[in-house]
Order: structure tokens, then sequence, then C-alpha cells
């Protein structure tokens, strides 16, 4: 549980701290905040906000556990990226954009709190207003932006937990992404990020270097055919090699990009978690003090070492503030325990049959 917990709190304690300086080039940040850039929360009403990064991660958890839901009640169950289009499509709602005419899955939907728009990506509106779900066989557009990569954290954590192939985990974090992403580099590093903290979950000895050395050369005869392959290879090697290296942190992130495409940031999330590796604090601040998308970093940054050094590696005072962190709490309480529920047996769980089920819970 610490590092189901630890990931997606780790997630969200990146996107808050990152999303105060999103759109801020560098000079900017340390004019601000001093030569060290941000390391404490910004806050507004009392409360670090978290951006759509969060939000959409909370939908895809709910859009798993929906689906898994309806597989052990009933007996059926399609492809899980069904069921996660179904709750972005929830998300959307959240965003006052006309939703596709389906039904409600998402119990965190009743959430007000969710109800905020938090600098949504125009890709994910706009993909997600289409009619149409994209798939990796029929791409919805030819995006590669970060806002595919950015949520699907939970399919590493709830399906690493399982018996699944390390495989078919990496498929449903691609398909995941190209409901939004179409391009190969919106949705492959969503593979790989699914990849990796699956196999954080699985390992209880293995160095993280390893892990991401392994889920990369893993990831490379998955998607073997693809056209861009080579070029998410590159840069996620030149990341590891530039972890290990002398050159400072901000020339290092610099050498990889802001951000903004998928690659660049599941790059700076792995030379920033690798780098500091032993220390959440100054990998976070790492991965978003910089002149990009650093919420983006900063929450895939969080996602991976968060899962790999457990919630107790990260310091108090990230867990203070932090907006929405009883509803994360929660949902990463579910994905961990599951569905205990089945059709052959008279079990029933109220509360989860509310949650995932008539979809009409309300947090207390």
């Amino acid at each position: 549980m610490k590092r189901f917990l630890g990931s997606m709190l780790g997630g969200a304690v990146g996107d808050a701290l990152g999303y105060a300086v999103e759109f801020k080039r560098i000079n900017e940040i340390r004019q601000i905040y001093g030569e060290n850039g941000i390391s404490d929360y910004k806050l507004t009403d009392g409360v670090a906000l978290i951006s759509d990064d969060t939000q959409m991660t909370l939908f895809t958890a709910n859009g798993i556990l929906y689906a898994e839901t309806r597989g052990r009640l009933r007996g059926i169950l399609g492809d899980y990226y069904i069921y996660i289009a179904d709750s972005y499509n929830d998300w959307l709602r959240t965003q006052g954009y006309k939703a596709k005419d389906r039904p409600v899955t998402s119990w965190i939907l009743n959430d007000k709190r969710l109800h905020s728009l938090r600098a949504p990506g125009n890709t994910c509106l706009s993909a997600l207003s289409d009619d149409r779900i994209g798939t990796v066989e029929n791409h919805i557009n030819n995006s590669k932006g970060c806002g595919g990569v950015m949520r699907v954290a939970p399919i590493g954590l709830y399906f690493g937990k399982s018996n699944m192939p390390l495989e078919r985990i990496a498929r449903i974090g691609a398909d995941a992404a190209a409901i939004t992403h179409g391009h190969e580099l919106g949705y492959i590093p969503a593979a790989l990020l699914a990849h990796i903290i699956a196999s954080i979950i699985r390992s209880s000895e293995t160095t993280l270097i390893d892990i991401i050395k392994n889920s990369l050369s893993e990831i490379e005869k998955l998607f073997g055919n693809e056209k861009h392959i080579d070029e998410l290879s590159d840069i996620v090697n030149r990341a590891i090699s530039l972890s290990q290296s002398d050159v400072d942190t901000l020339s290092a992130i610099e050498e990889l990009g802001e951000g903004w495409v998928a690659e660049e940031t599941i790059a700076i999330a792995v030379y920033s978690a690798l780098k500091y590796e032993s220390d959440f604090e100054k990998a976070i601040c790492a991965a978003v003090n910089h002149s990009g998308d650093s919420d983006s970093t900063g929450a895939v940054c969080g996602n991976i070492l968060g899962a790999y050094l457990g919630v107790d590696a990260i310091p108090q005072k990230y867990h203070e503030k932090l907006e929405l962190k009883d509803l994360i709490e929660e949902i990463t309480a579910d994905l961990y325990n599951g569905c205990k529920m089945d059709g052959y047996s008279d079990y029933r769980d109220n509360v989860w049959m509310s949650k995932y089920v008539e979809c009409d819970y309300q947090i207390k």
C-alpha cells in the first residue's frame, strides 16, 4: 500500500508544485522563489492546487475500477480503454464541455472540487469531444503532447499487483493514452511509464536504474515496428546517461527538452528520479524547476519515485495543504484492495457498489 500511495500522492505533489510555475521560464521562477527555484507549495486560499494531470489520473483509476467491478459481477468485460474513455468523458463534464451521450461511470464526478478548470490540455478536450474514441490502431489525431503519459500511473499500479504480463500492462497504458493522443510518441511513453511502475510494484530488490533500463528494452520489443521508437529510446537513454554524469541538473534537463511532448516528459522524469533516487524532495524540485511543462514532468517523476521509495519518503510538508489529498488516498486504497465481490457469492460491499456500480457515492 505504501508504494501505491507513494506513487499517487507523489504524482499529485509534483503536479501541485509544478503547476504554480508551469508557464514560467526558469529565470522568472528564480526571481520569484530564489536561486534554487520553487521548493514549497504556492497556496491559493490555503491549498496547493493540483492541475488537470492529477484530475485525469484520478479518472483513470476510476475507469479501471469500474471495469474490473463490471467484469467480476457480470462476467462481461471489454477492452479496458473503453471504460477508461468513459471515465474521461466524465472528466470532460467537470470541465464544462459537452460530453458524449454515455452513462456516468465515475463516482468521483460527485466531488465538486473536481469541477475546476486547471489548464486542461486542448488536445484532451478536443479529442474527448469527438464522437470517436482514439486507439493505437485508429489514431484520432497526430498529437504527441504529454497529456497521455501524465495520467496512466494507476494502470501500472493496479495491474502490477496482479499476475497480468507486463507487456499487456504496457499495452493498456498505450491504449489509455491513444484515446486522446494519436502520435506514436503520444502513447508509447505511456506504455513505458505503465511498465516501469508495474515493474516497481513487483520488484523489491531491483535497482531503479535496472528497472527503467529493462522496461525500455521491453517497450522497444513491444513497439519495435513503430517508426518513432528509436526517438524514444534515444532520449530515455540520454536521460539515464545524464543522471549518472556530472552535468548540472538544469543543463541536463535543458538538453532533454521542456516536457511539452510525451517523450521529453518521461525523459525529464526519469532523469530527475535517477539523479536523486534516494531523495524525493530533491528529485521533485529538479523535475519542476525548468522552463517547460513543470506540472507534468513533476507528476510523472512523483509517480515513479513515489512508487519506488514509498509514501514515507515524501516530506510531511508536501502532505499538508495538498488539494484532494483525501480523495487521492481513498481511490488509491480502492486500487490497492480491488473489488472483493464476484457473481458467484452473496457477499456485497455496499460502499463499493455505490462507487463502482451505482456511481453515486459521496466522499465523506
